[in-house]
């Protein structure tokens, strides 16, 4: 079987879904190619890399035309037509061509318009001209990388969706999707997360911090010292490619160990008590399949907004009330019970998730060459 994922790296939880879920389908499925492809630098080779850090700085420096955009968006319709929607076509359809795929998978809203949008183009072209060869019945399979409805991710020729939860089944039911097509799976991590086993209890507590992979972390070093100060606790703050923080914090506190970027982040959540990080998707699924309760920074970013709202609505975490939120991160790591229930709430979200149904998604593909949620 030759599956394709088709993603972005527009933050880089798109791309570490996909990754994932490359992981757990060679995984079940030795034999099987699976090719996972950044589908904006496959079609604008020379200009991905400006897209990419102009969507780092919209985020950073510009959340409020991000949200107003976002806003926007989220008032129109499922289906809509993706930007630049001639030159992306014809590229995907190369790609397509040289990929052969039996079924392809989309992590990002972008590919997931585009592969729809192909589709109907080629329907539309066998019933007027009866061409064959054309990848109308070329299964698509959407995977949600937020706790959202947003339309962008609802398309009509899809086969799948592999949603985080619950609520978001039943909000694309409320907006006209089949929940027949629409399986409850959670985010995808790596397996590594999945399967980790937790040191045991010592007197010292364990605090996580992580940036993210921009490295977004307070400014103010009067954060640092009261994270330094706290009782019997020792913090490790992940900067991710912030060398420029990483430089300004490493080695300056007897109980902050500090680290650049790195790519066994299991390891780290194996060992915490208590993660403090933005609130995307990955991250928050990573902490559930972890079952280590998280304190979110105040989330700037409207869908980031969204994961938050949903996690607390979950009781798996908090959400502080300021960037300097050392007093509140002191006082959960001592408040045994409160994270005992936010793991508790973790477990149980575990327990509802649709396990291997990816797997036996691709099992009916095999058999039968098409998808069946």
């Amino acid at each position: 079987m030759n599956i394709l994922i088709l993603t972005g790296k527009f933050g880089m939880g798109h791309w570490s879904a996909a990754q994932s879920l490359r992981q757990q389908l060679m995984g079940s499925r030795p034999d099987a190619s699976v090719e996972v492809v950044d589908f904006p630098a496959y079609a604008l080779p020379n200009l991905s890399g400006v897209l990419y850090k102009f969507f780092n700085l919209m985020v950073t420096h510009g959340r409020h035309i991000f949200n107003l955009f976002y806003r926007i968006t989220g008032k129109g319709h499922p289906d809509a037509r993706p930007p630049f929607e001639g030159l992306f076509l014809d590229r995907l359809a190369q790609l397509l061509s040289e990929q052969q795929p039996d079924v392809v998978i989309a992590t990002h809203p972008l590919c997931a318009q585009l592969v729809s949008r192909l589709k109907e183009k080629a329907g539309e072209s066998m019933s007027a001209h009866m061409e064959e060869g054309e990848p109308l019945d070329l299964p698509l399979i959407t995977c949600v990388t937020d706790v959202s409805t947003h339309p962008e991710w609802i398309n009509r020729n899809t086969d799948c969706y592999l949603v985080p939860s619950g609520e978001i089944r039943r909000s694309m039911e409320r907006k006209g999707v089949d929940p027949s097509l629409v399986c409850v799976t959670g985010i995808p991590v790596r397996d590594e997360f999945r399967h980790l086993s937790h040191r045991s209890e010592g007197k010292e507590r364990e605090l996580l911090i992580m940036g993210g992979g921009l490295g977004l972390l307070p400014k103010d070093n009067a954060f640092y010292d009261a994270l330094d100060r706290i009782p019997h606790t020792h913090t490790t703050i992940i900067t991710g490619h912030n060398r420029r923080l990483y430089e300004r914090l490493h080695g300056r506190w007897e109980n902050i160990q500090v680290e650049g970027y790195v790519s066994q982040v299991w390891d780290y959540m194996a060992k915490a008590d208590l993660i403090v990080s933005k609130p995307g998707g990955i991250t928050l699924f990573e902490a559930i399949f972890a079952r280590v309760p998280i304190l979110s920074w105040p989330p700037a970013l409207q869908n980031e907004r969204n994961n938050a709202g949903w996690m607390v609505e979950k009781g798996i975490g908090w959400v502080a009330g300021s960037e300097n939120c050392a007093r509140e991160i002191q006082e959960i790591l001592l408040d045994k019970g409160r994270l005992a229930s936010a793991a508790y709430h973790m477990e149980c979200l575990r327990r509802q998730l649709q396990a291997g149904t990816l797997n036996r998604m691709m099992d009916v593909m095999a058999r039968e060459g098409r998808v069946v949620a």
